[in-house]
């Protein structure tokens, strides 16, 4: 079968526009359609002033380098991660009480994905360049080349599982299923270790990123199914979908139960010892406003909500879940701004001047729009693909 013949072959809907704008109106539905072309307003707004002004319109600086939109790209990668995760438990892995969710989750991880793109291509200043010169001198001891290099495979198979999902051929599917997963983690990974890499942050320092990546990322796939789940059946879930939320609230506690393990500890041996530059921003982490949001929102809200009601209270979880992924982008946010707390020059460059404080750094409002124009482009490929592909499981 010739490449033209195998894409014409791949089973689509035929919707024109009138069949995109058709949608119930229901008031949640109008609100999500609003909301979705406010940002995507945003977006071509905040692209716009960053075209005219360049990383002058946002509120990083040599400082604080690294800023909004780098917090926004790692919280899309890691929900594109945690979504093939969870699409992977049914056509990967072969248990079929998932398999109901395959190709939703594995569209997912591709919109997700995509947004990351979107976004972060208007931080790293030249994208075009990035892509020409990563194959004319990639560097191989960089952890972002990797991290880049590995993303871009990663979507390449996320894609052509998903074609053979459409396809119904679930033995392909499950070949570059399992090679994209395998790539992704080591992609998502390897994300952690750009953290973890970095000798003069001792905040961050050190082998526990890679893993905690890893983590998060289920947590948060988990999370999304909720809500993917919630808006396709209505909060009025059919009993096989029951089944499967169940289970995957069950995981969910579980995970979350580990990761409250994982970051008290890290806080403690963070703390201990008092050693500069590490004790320090640890004991200034825990007077923010923003970690107890994480902590809250993220994490022990829905661990309570899973464990009291054994994950049989799947509207519980739906809201849950969307107060989690509240939690998680606070989680992904402190994750680059509180590595960039501490500054690194500590003593005074001339006289009469006040020792160096806690590094300042607040969003500015273009960074906000690119933000949640990325929201924007995800929610409506999304929408799109809801009304092109069949996402949901098969009769047989």
């Amino acid at each position: 079968m010739s490449i033209k013949e195998f894409i014409t072959s791949i089973p689509v809907n035929k919707v024109g526009i009138k069949d995109i704008l058709k949608f119930e109106k229901s008031p949640t539905n109008l609100l999500v359609a609003a909301l979705t072309l406010l940002f995507l307003a945003f977006f071509v707004i905040g692209v716009g002033i960053y075209l005219v002004h360049g990383h002058h319109a946002y509120g990083v600086t040599r400082q604080h380098p690294w800023g909004l939109l780098i917090a926004v790209y790692i919280f899309f990668v890691v929900s594109s991660t945690g979504l093939c995760i969870v699409g992977s438990l049914g056509d990967v892995f072969g248990f079929k009480d998932y398999e109901m969710i395959s190709k939703r989750a594995i569209f997912g991880s591709i919109v997700t994905i995509l947004g990351g793109f979107a976004v972060i291509a208007f931080e790293i200043g030249h994208p075009v360049r990035m892509l020409i010169y990563n194959i004319l001198s990639p560097g191989m001891r960089s952890a972002i080349w990797w991290m880049g290099t590995l993303y871009g495979i990663y979507l390449t198979f996320m894609i052509i599982e998903f074609i053979f999902l459409l396809k119904h051929d679930m033995k392909n599917a499950r070949i570059f299923g399992l090679i994209g997963l395998l790539v992704g983690l080591a992609a998502h990974s390897n994300l952690g270790g750009v953290f973890g890499f970095l000798n003069s942050r001792t905040i961050s320092n050190g082998v526990f990123y890679p893993t905690y990546f890893i983590l998060t990322a289920f947590i948060t796939g988990i999370y999304i199914a909720f809500i993917m789940m919630g808006f396709r059946y209505k909060l009025r879930f059919p009993d096989n979908a029951k089944v499967m939320l169940t289970n995957l609230a069950l995981i969910q506690a579980l995970l979350l139960a580990i990761l409250m393990f994982f970051e008290t500890w890290k806080m403690l041996t963070g703390i201990y010892g008092g050693m500069p530059g590490r004790a320090d921003v640890a004991e200034h982490i825990l007077t923010t406003w923003p970690f107890w949001a994480e902590v809250i929102f993220g994490m022990l809200i829905p661990f309570l909500v899973a464990l009291l009601t054994k994950g049989k209270n799947h509207v519980m979880m739906f809201w849950a879940s969307l107060i989690g992924m509240v939690g998680i982008f606070f989680m992904r946010y402190d994750l680059v701004h509180d590595t960039q707390l501490k500054p690194l020059q500590m003593m005074k460059t001339r006289e009469y001047m006040l020792p160096p404080e806690w590094v300042h750094y607040f969003p500015s409002s273009t960074e906000m729009m690119i933000s949640l124009g990325g929201l924007g482009i995800v929610v409506l490929l999304y929408y799109v693909g809801t009304k092109v592909f069949n996402l949901d499981a098969d009769a047989h």
